[in-house]
């Protein structure tokens, strides 16, 4: 297990740039089982998660040559049709490949997914998606794998009952070499999908959103290669947005995705940040000398993204009053609390009173959840103190590493290879802005 050690206290100053988004290159990747041609994937981000997705492929049968964030995958020579447990257990994403496989080879086997440990996290919604379209899935719980097969795959008609950011991906990757037209209803309408959808169109396949929560598919008889690049991560330039006001310095982001961020700039004004725009593509990052508590509630796109309520928290500890964040998306996603704790600071969780929570919370509130997991107030501003750090999920990580950037003394934060799934080379990045922290080997 690697580790950081962060000694804090020093505002963050210079330049960076955001590296591609993980959140489409994980499924840019699965889109070359879509064809037999090469697909060119540039702005691939050096994250662990695309290694561990580009593994999958590879157990596949998949050719895969990487350059550095160039990545050439060329899907001739597939040899199977599972995906082995210690592959795919891994990686959540890794359920996706379900839909290419029953599209092109009419069988697929997957485990059951891993990834962040954020929840239950169910892949229910795109598993009866596929049903829908023909296909006979079952679940052995003794081996942990999903069966499926389908003789023929057909279009469609799904409307999702919740917000579901991976099903609406997972039936667009099913749905463009179906036969006939897919229409998904209360499809998700993140950014990131929209850019896979623009892979796939490249690649020949016909996909419309028709309106903000409305996609249509009409499927076609095979789909070509393509040379695509991939979208910055915003998520990663609101990590180095928090990063500025936190430490009270100025970082300017290249390759800047503000035109997606409308509802964390729109908050960070508010309570006290500061953003000013260089050009089209560059944002410089700073804030004012008091910051002020906010109220957030985490929602689907363009809402506050669950991805930034961690982060946020940090922030808030650093400003004057009562903030709360109220966690909607995902259930069982305070763990890091506990560690800020641990650092003085001042922390509570309390029962958000709400009345249907089934239908409130975006996950399924069935599986156990108790209301008081799902909201926290934090009381600031408060003095940092250094601690040792263990890193729950990803933005977990990068939410303990905020706080030990602007805590006194030197923390250790364990368990880095969370942030490696999701963040590249987040320390030589911040270390080029100025921070004291380097990684050390177990």
């Amino acid at each position: 297990m690697e580790s950081f050690e962060i000694i804090g206290g020093t505002p963050l100053y210079g330049a960076t740039e955001i590296s591609g988004a993980k959140n489409v290159a994980l499924k840019a990747c699965v889109a070359a089982l879509l064809t037999d041609e090469p697909i060119v994937l540039r702005n691939i981000p050096l994250i662990s998660d695309v290694a561990y997705m580009l593994a999958v492929l590879k157990d596949l049968g998949v050719n895969v040559d990487r350059n550095s964030q160039t990545i050439r995958i060329k899907n001739s020579r597939l040899k199977k049709i599972k995906v082995d447990l210690e592959v795919g257990a891994r990686l959540r994403t890794s359920s996706l490949v379900i839909g290419p496989l029953l599209a092109r080879y009419g069988e697929a086997i997957i485990p059951n997914p891993g990834g962040c440990r954020i929840g239950t996290r169910p892949i229910d919604r795109h598993i009866d998606g596929l049903r829908a379209m023909g296909a006979d899935i079952s679940y052995n719980s003794s081996d942990g794998y999903f069966y499926a097969k389908a003789s023929n795959l057909h279009g469609t008609h799904i409307r999702f009952t919740k917000n579901t950011h991976t099903g609406t991906e997972a039936i667009i990757l099913a749905a463009v070499l179906a036969e006939g037209r897919t229409i998904i209803e209360n499809a998700a309408e993140e950014v990131e999908i929209d850019n896979l959808i623009e892979l796939l169109c490249s690649m020949g396949a016909r996909i419309i959103r028709s309106s903000k929560r409305l996609i249509i598919i009409d499927g076609a008889k095979y789909l070509r290669g393509t040379e695509f690049n991939i979208m910055p991560d915003r998520n990663e330039e609101v990590t180095f947005a928090i990063a500025a006001a936190l430490t009270g310095g100025e970082i300017t982001i290249n390759n800047s995705q503000r035109q997606f961020l409308s509802s964390f700039l729109k908050l960070f004004k508010n309570i006290g940040g500061s953003y000013k725009i260089i050009d089209e593509h560059t944002t410089k990052y700073s804030r004012n000398k008091i910051l002020i508590a906010s109220d957030v509630n985490t929602g689907p796109y363009p809402a506050f993204m669950t991805d930034w309520q961690a982060p946020w928290s940090v922030l808030m500890t650093q400003a004057t009053g009562t903030s709360v964040i109220h966690e909607t998306v995902f259930e069982s996603r305070f763990a890091y609390v506990y560690e800020l704790l641990k650092m003085g600071a001042k922390i509570e969780f309390f029962d958000p009173k709400v009345r249907n929570p089934n239908k409130f919370y975006n996950f399924n509130w069935d599986d156990g959840m108790l209301s008081n997991q799902q909201s926290i107030k934090i009381y600031g501003p408060t003095k940092l103190h250094n601690a040792i750090l263990e890193i729950t999920d990803l933005r977990a990580g990068a939410t303990l590493v905020l706080a030990a950037l602007v805590a006194s003394g030197e923390s250790y934060v364990y368990g880095v290879e969370q942030i490696d799934r999701g963040y590249e080379n987040l320390e030589v990045k911040l270390k080029k802005l100025g921070a004291n922290i380097k990684r050390v080997g177990d």
